[in-house]
């Protein structure tokens, strides 16, 4: 079939984009791939998680990799497989039954992408349809040099090395993709191994049982030690979904896409291949609660490093590779996913994020209960604690990202954060943090308390907040203060539709035509409520956030209640986080005992 060839055109021969909710994730560290429905991987970067994609068909750009039944007339389904990021597609088509496992080798490699794809026909004959159209920079580089060396190809596309193995009875096509039908007899496999290098390939090509092998004892060597308990398996997955995200010794991306809209044409899709500050602390915490330091250690480091490096000059976001996030622009040449424009880089580098701090020392005091902080890390808290004490009064833009004010909840979370310290720190920095601590509760409840005796969102906001939830969560106030209960009622009353909670009301129109509900707020509605001694209501907004998911089981930072999508950047760490740190704390999956 034809295919425009202007650069970064969109591919013609294949589906559009699918629903975000029918999209799997392989991710490795260093780099995630989105599989749809039909077999196509529209979505990678290379080699790393902030680089321009290879494969950007979820753009509208040239570029996917697919591998699906040449029968079209199939229904499509798959699983994770048990802890892991190795995904099964299945479809069931008037043939007989397909599959396709589909990983990320792992543990990823920083410079080389090695992408595993074994078909498998189930009970009869079956012939699968291939085509692999790698395209560097959004698929706006072609393939070239592309030559058969034995039963491999090589080839080059931008500043980056081909080699594909398993793909001998392929053919290039006119236009450069790799195209052909497999044919794969009852119960038989076939494996595809695509390597996408920084350089040149100077090693034998890996060996697909290895591969698998390697790949299957490394997930189950780094899952967390829970056992029992009715969202056990939706707790281990969330983690193995933290770990996938995680950068080894790095930090962890906010999601693996970018420019994927929050509401169809209304501006809000935003790049978030970048590590936010605040969501390690999320990730750190929830790690600790389940016994499993790598993500616990991996989240210290990489703050601490970046509070040493940049005191109180730091940005809310950062590479994975602790690198300045880069400024925003968009790419025009991309008609990008439907009801969205593409978007590279964050303006969120320009912010200053006061609840940052408190979130930093949050994770270093919980790491030091749990005597995982070096002296680095004791440094890091200290200075975390001057500059709040220095910049506490200051407006800053606040968890949501907006215009700088003098925002509640910001002030509190230091507070949260500060008195976590103090329980750890030596005697005498142990009361000057819990004095500080009290001035800056003192300020909040002299210009931040609403008559009716709740927090507000903002010294000039008398409106509610469903990111006041967190501070009562956090250990901001002692138990049973008065004003945490009043806030999380008001809160509820104001901000929940069917089960779910948004962030807040921004303007007159009904919940849900401004913008999607936060899941992120609907587990903290759960802790809240835990907290608050409503086991009930605890269970009932866990269960029903748990469920805002795809058939993968992957979360967005957003859901449209009413038409039941995922809406935003995909999939959402912190989400993930916060689910697995209430599946903890509410007992549906709990920790082995004993050390871990």
């Amino acid at each position: 079939m034809g295919r425009d060839e202007r650069p970064g055109a969109p591919a013609t021969d294949a589906r559009g984009p699918s629903v975000l909710r029918e999209y799997a994730l392989l991710a490795d560290g260093h780099r995630g791939a989105l599989v749809g429905p039909d077999g196509n991987v529209t979505w990678l970067c290379a080699p790393g998680w902030a680089d321009p994609p290879v494969l950007s068909g979820l753009l509208g750009g040239r570029g996917d990799y697919l591998v699906t039944p040449a029968n079209r007339r199939y229904v499509w389904g798959g699983h994770y497989e048990p802890g892991s990021l190795v995904w099964v597609s299945r479809w069931v088509t008037t043939d007989g039954i397909i599959e396709s496992r589909e990983a990320l080798l792992f543990p990823g490699e920083d410079r080389r992408v090695v992408l595993l794809r074994q078909i498998h026909a189930l009970d009869r004959d079956a012939l699968v349809h291939v085509r692999l159209d790698p395209r560097a920079d959004f698929g706006r580089e072609p393939v070239r040099e592309a030559r058969r060396d034995g039963p491999l190809w090589l080839a080059r596309t931008g500043g980056l090395y081909l080699r594909y193995s398993g793909g001998e009875r392929l053919r290039p096509t006119g236009d450069g993709p790799l195209c052909g039908e497999l044919a794969i007899p009852a119960g038989g496999r076939h494996d595809l191994v695509l390597e996408i290098a920084t350089e040149p390939f100077d090693t034998e090509p890996p060996r697909p049982d290895e591969s698998w092998r390697t790949t299957e004892q490394t997930w189950a060597g780094s899952m967390p030690p829970l056992t029992g308990g009715p969202a056990q398996r939706d707790a281990v997955f969330a983690y193995a979904v933290l770990r996938g995200l995680t950068r080894p010794g790095g930090g962890t991306v906010a999601a693996a896409t970018m420019a994927l809209p929050e509401r169809a044409l209304a501006g809000h899709n935003y790049d978030y291949r970048y590590a936010w500050l605040r969501d390690q602390s999320f990730v750190g915490q929830a790690a600790a609660l389940v016994g499993r330091y790598d993500l616990l250690d991996d989240a210290v480091a990489f703050l601490t490093e970046r509070v040493l490096a940049d005191g109180d000059r730091l940005a809310p976001a950062y590479t994975v590779d602790g690198e300045p996030v880069p400024p925003q622009h968009g790419l025009d040449f991309l008609p990008g996913y439907p009801g969205g424009s593409p978007r590279v880089g964050n303006w969120v580098r320009e912010q200053c994020q006061l609840d940052v701090f408190g979130e930093i020392v949050l994770l270093l005091a919980a790491a030091g209960r749990d005597d995982r902080l070096d002296d680095a890390s004791w440094r890091a808290m200290e200075l975390a604690v001057r500059t709040i004490r220095e910049r506490w009064h200051q407006p800053d833009s606040g968890v949501w990202e907006l215009p700088a004010r003098q925002w509640t909840h910001s002030k509190l979370i230091c507070v949260a954060g500060l008195r976590a310290a103090a329980r750890i720190a030596p005697r005498g920095l142990a009361g000057r943090w819990a004095a500080l601590a009290d001035t800056i509760l003192a300020d909040a409840a002299a210009h931040g308390l609403h008559p009716s005796g709740r927090w507000q969102r903002a010294y000039d906001d008398g409106r509610v907040d469903g990111a006041l939830l967190f501070p009562g969560i956090r250990g901001a106030l002692p138990t049973g203060d008065p004003r945490t209960e009043v806030t999380r009622r008001a809160v509820l009353a104001e901000l929940e539709c069917e089960g779910y909670l948004y962030r807040f009301r921004p303007d007159s129109r009904p919940l849900g035509d401004a913008e999607g509900a936060f899941l992120l707020c609907g587990f903290a509605a759960a802790l809240a409520a835990w907290q608050a001694g409503d086991v009930v209501g605890a269970n009932r907004w866990f269960e029903r956030n748990r469920a805002a998911c795809g058939a993968p089981g992957l979360f967005t930072e957003e859901y449209d209640v009413q038409q039941r999508q995922l809406r935003g950047n995909f999939p959402q760490a912190f989400v993930h986080a916060l689910m697995l740190e209430t599946a903890v704390i509410l007992g549906q999956a709990e920790p082995c005992p004993g050390p871990h």
